[in-house]
This record gives C-alpha cells, structure tokens and sequence, in this order.
C-alpha cells in the first residue's frame, strides 16, 4: 500500500491499531453507585431483568466453566448482607454453613462468603433446583455500594472456582466509587 504523505500514514497506522485491538465486552461493569474491572479471561454470558451481569469464567483443566452472576436490585432491595449469605448457603445440599468475612475496599464495606459442596443449581422464576452438582464451590462478595447493596455470585466445579480465585479477587478489590 502506498502512503502519501503523514495524514494517509496516521489513518493507517489508526486502522491497523483498531483491527489489532479486540474491543473490551459489552457488558455492565457498573452498579449501585460503583464500577468495577472484570477480568481479561472472562466473557461476556447473557443478562436477565434479575442480573446486571453475567461473566462465564473458563473452566479448569477437564472441568466445565463457571458462572459470575452480578445482582443489584436498588436501595433497600435485595435483602441485607446475612439473609444473602444464608441464601446462598441454602443453595446447598444440607445449607452449610457459609465462610465469611468482612472487609473495606476503596472505603466500601465488603463481605465475602464461601460455600462449598452439592450445588442444587437453583434457576427460573421460582428459583427451583435444576439438578444437585456435586463438588461445587460458590464465592460471594456483597458490595454494600452507595445506591444499594451489589452482589457478587461466583458458581462452579471447585477446581474451576479455585482457579478463578485471584481473578475473582481482582474484581472484588477493584471496586470503585463511580
């Protein structure tokens, strides 16, 4: 290709970069007052009126993909931070009893959970067991945000979850005042 002069080389050079550069997904990484990152390895799943987000995260070696669902249903919604944790821990065979700790990020108030075991993968309106998966691991973050408490529901086969941990991590740490 023949360039004349710097203007045609600029308008190359700008292509060349748009073509090279994978656009960043589509997705919402803001809610509640807050932004967040999400992770280089993870993609874009579908949305739901119950979900601002959904990221699927790669699967383990010789295990499926997880799941990152990320829920905010306004002020005062949603319920508070340890009726969340008992739900999710009721998305258990036998509802364990979930890990959790409490923590700051860029001065909002964090709390994490961990749950681990027979997953009874709750779906559809009435939030019904689709079909018990053993050996499933769930990471919770609850961002108590300015408009309203985030949710953050990481889900899948333990060895996927485990490898998801510092990306996880990563998302939860870089939560910002919007």
């Amino acid at each position: 290709m023949l360039h004349r002069g710097p203007a045609a080389l600029a308008a190359s050079l700008l292509l060349v970069a748009a073509v090279a550069t994978p656009a960043p997904p589509e997705v919402p990484a803001a809610a509640g007052g807050i932004r967040w990152t999400v992770p280089a390895t993870w993609t874009a799943g579908k949305t739901s009126p119950m979900r601002v987000a959904t990221y699927l995260v790669p699967g383990a070696k010789g295990t499926e993909a997880g799941e990152c669902a990320v829920f905010f249903f306004g002020a005062g919604q949603g319920g508070g931070v340890s009726d969340n944790v008992a739900r999710w821990a009721k998305q258990f065979e036998g509802a364990p009893a979930a890990a959790t700790r409490a923590t700051a990020v860029a001065g909002v108030k964090v709390t994490r959970a961990e749950v681990q075991g027979t997953y009874l993968a709750p779906g559809g309106p009435m939030m019904q067991s689709t079909g018990k998966r053993p050996g499933y691991r769930l990471l919770g973050a609850i961002v108590e945000a300015p408009e309203g408490n985030v949710f953050f529901k990481l889900t899948g086969p333990a060895a996927t979850v485990a490898a998801a941990e510092a990306p996880f991590e990563a998302l939860v740490t870089s939560v910002r005042r919007r």
